[in-house]
């Protein structure tokens, strides 16, 4: 075991997430051990308590306590790379230059690795290598059951111009859906609040969000606001629609709390539209029978942002996954049939 030691953050390391900056220190550190260092209060910036997540900024200071040496690492060693994942994920690859890679990230698979969560992109990325001597970063994340255009940076210098690209809302993303019923007017924007729902757990709410009106949300512990734009580009009679929706925040599960709010949740939306519930044309019920699957239909179809190096403007876009596809093909509709972004003339 180490003793405890404080690190000063250098310049080179500002913006970056707490438990890769400790990786790259100590690269045998599991995830598990630094996310229960932070639990315990053990693992301080600046001697106050901090997340796993949180980022760094240059000359803060960094407490770290005894870790055991690389010959005694208690956590299991990281699982390598079967040779049919690194297939999978390398299929997925969509866009790829020297600074970033994008994914058309199939549904079902996690960002990230949780407690119950052992394959995930993150995990993966080590297959996407592809000559370099570092995996690819993540700079964003989708749900695991939100699929389409992921992005990674290829360096640590590219992971933070991305990050900042990102956060100062210098991209464009379009999520293409199918929702219950027909959202009137069919271009509009919602602007609900959201805010964490209380509990968690077995018989906690989980990791879901409630919509708050906007009149509500400064008078709300932990709201925050919320904005979306939507157009209803096709329909089928009243009982479900082909939506586009452009995310100007980045909540979670922002798109599926805001459609669901305005009674038009996503198909295969368990967790905000009762996908249960057969939809008879109201749109109050997330599921629509017959041959669409029960799969959440919501996909990040495109990204648009300037890259940080060329100064070219890249749009990445994603075709739809299995599931999303025949329903798309059961109903008659064809990509091609929507502009790439029916929002052009809002910006």
């Amino acid at each position: 075991m180490s003793r405890v030691q404080t690190i000063t953050v250098g310049p080179g390391d500002s913006d970056q997430r707490l438990d890769r900056w400790l990786k790259r220190l100590f690269p045998h550190l599991a995830q598990g051990r630094i996310e229960k260092m932070c639990r315990k209060g053990e693992l301080r910036v600046d001697g106050g308590r901090v997340k796993a997540n949180s980022r760094l900024t240059t000359g803060q200071q960094v407490r770290i306590p005894p870790i055991p040496e690389p010959g005694q690492v208690e956590s299991k060693p990281k699982p390598s790379v079967t040779d049919a994942d690194a297939e999978m994920i390398r299929n997925c690859v969509i866009y790829k230059d020297d600074h970033i890679i994008a994914l058309n990230k199939p549904p079902g698979l996690p960002t990230q690795g949780g407690s119950k969560q052992t394959r995930h992109v993150d995990g993966l990325a080590e297959a996407l290598k592809f000559g370099f001597e570092e995996k690819p970063r993540l700079v964003h994340r989708l749900d695991k059951d939100t699929s389409g255009v992921l992005l990674l940076a290829r360096t640590q210098q590219m992971a933070r111009a991305l990050t900042a690209v990102i956060r100062h809302k210098q991209t464009r993303k379009i999520y293409w859906s199918l929702v219950a019923g027909v959202p009137t007017p069919y271009l509009g924007e919602i602007r609900f609040g959201l805010v964490k729902a209380p509990g968690h757990g077995r018989h906690g709410e989980g990791e879901k969000m409630i919509a708050l009106h906007p009149r509500d949300i400064d008078s709300t512990p932990g709201a925050k606001r919320a904005h979306t734009l939507y157009a209803t580009l096709y329909r089928v009679a009243s009982r479900a629609s082909w939506v586009a929706m452009e995310p100007l925040t980045g909540r979670t599960h922002q798109l599926r709390a805001h459609m669901a709010e305005i009674g038009h949740p996503i198909i295969g939306d368990g967790k905000y539209g009762g996908s249960g519930q057969e939809n008879l044309g109201d749109g109050w019920g997330a599921q629509l029978g017959g041959m669409i699957s029960k799969k959440l239909h919501l996909h990040a179809r495109m990204m648009r942002f300037e890259h940080p190096v060329t100064g070219k403007t890249i749009s990445i876009t994603a075709p739809l996954p299995e599931h999303m596809a025949h329903s798309w093909d059961t109903l008659g509709w064809e990509e091609s049939f929507a502009d790439e972004d029916p929002f052009e003339s809002l910006h």
